[in-house]
């Protein structure tokens, strides 16, 4: 990257509700500059939990602004971003009646856990109920169903036999957050050819001539000036700030942790639904369904942000005990294990509250930074990401007098537009939009990009192209796609984040090897640069998600 010279707006933190705003403003006419040090979405929002909920268990702390707002924006997501975020039947299993009544309204009004205490039937109860009330606004989610023992075993013969109820209600899942943000930030890119966006560069200082950047891949050192600063890094909020001459204390973040099993009797065991439920801890925990892999997660863990986010032998046992709460005869053990993933929630300092009761709410911190405006962002979820931006880009456009002049609030995202649900439509979009690439082919694609694979299907048959040997995933002319439009950059950002194969533990040492030949023809690796690339990509999987790479040759 070059000198960036002169930006109306420039953003810190390529996560999605950084992205989110950069469409937002770059909507409104707004030439902004968004940079991300790493790869976007790569921090806690690519570590979530895959969920769009209305946070059912935020009712306890209190936060009605944030249920309301967050099914509000849940129901919308359903509707701007279906290639995405799709319903997600969720059941409660509930073993008591009565219990956690009178620890209730201690937790409500002290948000101190203390000793467990199970959530019974009646508080479940009352709280879906309050649920459902918010759940009106925008939407048409069914209401939930309580039923009782016998009818619970019937659909989910694995619970644990001295299950007294349980509870299902719908929320929604988002099995992309990743490819959700990079289409969120196409949007933005397209919106205002002014605006611009880049990986891989981090702001490192300030000076009379604005904010000191760094390009992590040349190393090379360059100053912008901006009118107004937004430092939406997340849980590296205060190290931003004291690197822009700012210090502050405003964060105290969480790391949360998951593991991906291929396991098919835990998978059936689900009957395709997320199983959401109470832990012996009193934490709320979950198993999730996502295609053929089941996601378990997730803890709430004090972590020390100077060292690498990783899933840990003790939270892996504490997983497999949460699996065994619930359905007893199931047994996980580590072979089952593809992957792991942990991120740091960016959660306000809390001092000594318990984490599980920290505000998931968002607030909007002001100061200055090379004699401009600065912007923190403190907290904030996935599921209310475009409301915070919206609110994020007016705060920003009042101190550019500016008004705002487009409503992102019904706005469909990306390749959500005209996305195609029946199969009937799918089949007849696939023909129409295909290029004349085989259906199956097409039909990946439009999982992958929503109705945006019509451009990626165009640009595949405008060159030269072949599958991979190793994966029928991607083909080369599609890496070259996500190369020229997506700003790949390392092998990492292909199979973890562009796609799927990490996630569902499909990465071999031999297609390491072939994306590192294919992405270092479009990037001019040398061979030293390729042999780098395929220890680091190795490394980064054995350390940060617990896979250690093998080779499909005996």
């Amino acid at each position: 990257m070059k000198h960036a010279g002169r930006t109306s707006v420039l953003i810190i933190g390529g996560g999605i509700n950084g992205v989110g705003t950069f469409r937002d403003l770059s909507l409104q006419g707004i030439d902004v500059t968004l940079i991300e040090r790493g790869d976007y979405c790569q921090g806690a929002s690519g570590a979530s939990s895959h969920m769009i909920h209305g946070g059912i268990r935020y009712l306890e702390n209190g936060e009605f602004r944030l249920v309301r707002e967050s099914v509000v924006e849940r129901n919308a997501l359903l509707k701007l971003a279906p290639h995405y975020v799709k319903p997600l039947q969720t059941t409660i299993p509930v073993f008591s009646t009565f219990s956690g009544i009178l620890a209730a309204p201690l937790r409500f009004l002290t948000h101190r856990q203390g000793a467990p205490r199970e959530r019974g039937a009646v508080l479940i109860k009352a709280g879906l109920t309050l649920y459902d009330a918010f759940s009106r606004a925008g939407g048409t989610v069914p209401r939930h169903k309580f039923i009782g023992r016998k009818a619970s075993l019937a659909q989910l013969p694995k619970l644990r036999p001295d299950v007294k109820y349980t509870a299902t209600y719908f929320d929604a899942s988002v099995h992309n957050p990743e490819r959700l943000t990079l289409d969120v930030l196409q949007d933005g890119l397209r919106a205002n050819p002014r605006s611009r966006a880049v990986n891989y560069v981090s702001a490192v200082g300030s000076s009379d001539e604005g904010i000191v950047l760094r390009d992590e891949l040349s190393g090379e050192v360059f100053p912008v000036q901006a009118d107004v600063v937004v430092n939406a890094s997340g849980a590296w909020v205060d190290g931003t700030n004291s690197a822009l001459g700012q210090p502050s204390s405003f964060m105290g973040g969480t790391k949360g942790s998951h593991i991906v099993l291929d396991h098919p009797e835990l998978l059936a065991a689900c009957a395709g639904r997320e199983i959401f439920f109470e832990h012996s801890d009193g934490r709320i925990v979950l198993i999730y369904p996502m295609g053929d892999r089941v996601l378990v997660g997730t803890t709430d863990i004090e972590t020390d942000m100077d060292a690498a986010a990783v899933c840990t032998d003790a939270e892996i046992d504490y997983f497999f005990d949460l699996i065994h709460h619930v359905f007893p005869t199931v047994r996980a053990t580590r072979d089952s294990i593809v992957y792991t993933f942990s991120g740091v929630r960016p959660l306000p300092r809390h001092d000594d509250t318990q984490p599980g009761f920290v505000s998931r709410d968002y607030r909007i911190e002001r100061g200055t930074t090379a004699n401009r405006p600065m912007l923190s962002l403190v907290g904030g979820k996935w599921t209310t990401f475009r409301a915070l931006s919206e609110h994020l880009a007016d705060e920003v456009l009042g101190l550019l007098q500016r008004s705002r002049t487009v409503s992102t609030a019904a706005m469909p995202i990306g390749g959500g537009m005209g996305f195609p649900q029946q199969p009937r439509d799918i089949a007849a979009w696939t023909e129409a939009n295909g290029a004349g690439l085989p259906a199956e082919r097409v039909r990946l694609l439009l999982e992958r990009y929503g109705t945006r694979a019509a451009e990626v299907a165009a640009f595949i048959v405008d060159g030269e192209d072949r599958p991979l040997q190793t994966t029928r995933e991607v083909s080369t002319r599609e890496l070259e796609y996500m190369v020229l439009q997506e700003q790949v950059q390392h092998i990492s950002d292909v199979i973890i984040r562009r796609t799927a194969l990490a996630f569902n533990g499909l990465v071999s040492a031999e297609l390491i090897d072939e994306i590192a030949d294919i992405l270092g023809t479009y990037l001019d690796w040398t061979a030293a640069e390729r042999k780098g690339e395929i220890e680091d990509t190795r490394r980064l999987l054995q350390e940060q998600h617990k896979v250690s790479v093998h080779s499909l040759v005996a």
